[in-house]
């Protein structure tokens, strides 16, 4: 550990530590009101994010790092945590089932309760994907040709698509979104023809655009009071339903317009005193927006951005296929979240449920992100530590 602290990417540790530290603060400045409101204290949500937040630090994020890379790209560690990724998503289906729905928290079977925390599978199953798929398609580099790409790709397709499947039945749209998006560029990395792969995202994104219009201009009775349809209902017409479904879309209009520029001041939020519902978490965006303004909104999503920047550059300069895959998947796992996130607060897309990475209240996200992390800066450690030694032979 302590030789490989001095091969430690910087500039992507500290990006993630501001934006964690940034998270606690506007954690507790969006759900301080709320809290006091119903009895308890202004603390109590800032004081689990912070308990996350050193978690995921200090039991994935170090670990994680500190691991010898070789144990991510060993079959039986691969293997088992994706089953047991699936395992918990399966348990998931059967709990809907068992329950009759019953068991749904804002229209999905999406988290099991332990006390202490609320695990949400589908943030397992996304780094879970990542590793599986970065094994499977390193170890079939320079198979993935025309002619056999059915023959290689046809068991992880399967496998990915099966994880898929269990989500969508949650029904959790948001997060069965982020892992298609995983896996098709990581296909894409991978090496099969950019022309092939923009021909299946082509067809897919009219197929949904179509769905999405059938269902709004056909609104089928089967599934017109469905907690997901509503959600359609309100991105498309918010106004319109703002006393029901729309309510947390419009007040989220209302906190950006109030922020303006430069923000009304960090804790002087209006909207977030019991007009936009769960401030703290898929709407902190909006919270941020009204208090620092939309330039500090727009801060947020560029460091962010810079962040994904840095990882994607170490995928880029890796010297093996596996290393590349892991980072442009922890990537994509960043940027889907934060494209459905921002989407949504702005209401250029249908709300998901899709949290902010790092700044949101949670902790199964937070601890995926930080493992995430962590194998990501234990990857551009080994890159800086082959780089030195190669000019050091030359």
């Amino acid at each position: 550990m302590r030789k490989k602290i001095k091969y430690l990417d910087y500039s992507i540790l500290i990006p993630y530590l501001i934006l964690c530290l940034l998270g606690i603060i506007m954690v507790y400045s969006a759900s301080s009101d709320i809290l006091l409101v119903n009895g308890f204290k202004s603390t109590v949500y800032m004081s689990r994010q912070i308990i996350y937040f050193v978690a995921a630090f200090v039991l994935f994020g170090i670990p994680t790092f500190g691991l010898k890379l070789k144990i991510f790209k060993n079959k039986k560690f691969v293997l088992s945590y994706l089953g047991i990724s699936a395992v918990l998503l399966l348990f998931l289906v059967a709990l809907k089932i068992i329950s009759h729905g019953q068991a749904a928290v804002n229209g999905a079977v999406g988290w099991i309760n332990l006390g202490f925390i609320n695990i949400q599978p589908v943030e397992l199953a996304k780094l879970s994907l990542v590793l599986y798929l970065a094994y499977v398609l390193d170890r079939r580099d320079g198979k993935i040709i025309p002619g056999q790409i059915r023959e290689n790709l046809s068991g992880p397709t399967i496998i990915s698509f099966c994880m898929i499947a269990l989500v969508i039945v949650e029904p959790d749209f948001g997060g069965s979104a982020i892992l298609f998006m995983i896996v098709f560029v990581m296909y894409l990395v991978s090496g099969i023809p950019t022309k092939l792969a923009l021909e299946w995202l082509a067809t897919l994104f009219i197929a949904i655009i179509l769905l999405v219009f059938v269902l709004l201009v056909w609104e089928p009775g089967f599934i017109k009071g469905s907690y997901q349809f509503q959600r359609l209902l309100a991105f498309a017409h918010p106004f319109e339903l703002e006393k029901t479904g729309g309510a947390q879309l419009v007040n989220s209009y209302y906190a950006i317009h109030n922020g303006g520029l430069f923000g009304s001041g960090l804790g002087n939020s209006m909207q977030k005193r019991g007009y936009l519902p769960e401030p703290y978490t898929d709407f902190i965006l909006s919270i941020t927006a009204e208090e620092l303004g939309v330039i500090g909104a727009i801060a947020i999503v560029s460091l962010l951005f810079f962040l994904m920047w840095r990882i994607m550059e170490v995928g880029i300069h890796a010297h093996t296929q596996f290393n590349a895959l892991v980072c442009f998947g922890v990537t994509t796992m960043i940027f889907t979240e934060t494209l459905f996130n921002v989407g949504a607060v702005l209401g250029l897309l249908p709300i998901t449920g899709v949290t902010l990475p790092f700044i949101s209240y949670g902790g199964s996200s937070l601890i995926v992100l930080s493992a995430g992390l962590g194998i990501v800066l234990n990857i551009a450690a080994s890159e800086r530590k082959y780089l030195m030694e190669s000019e050091t032979v030359q």
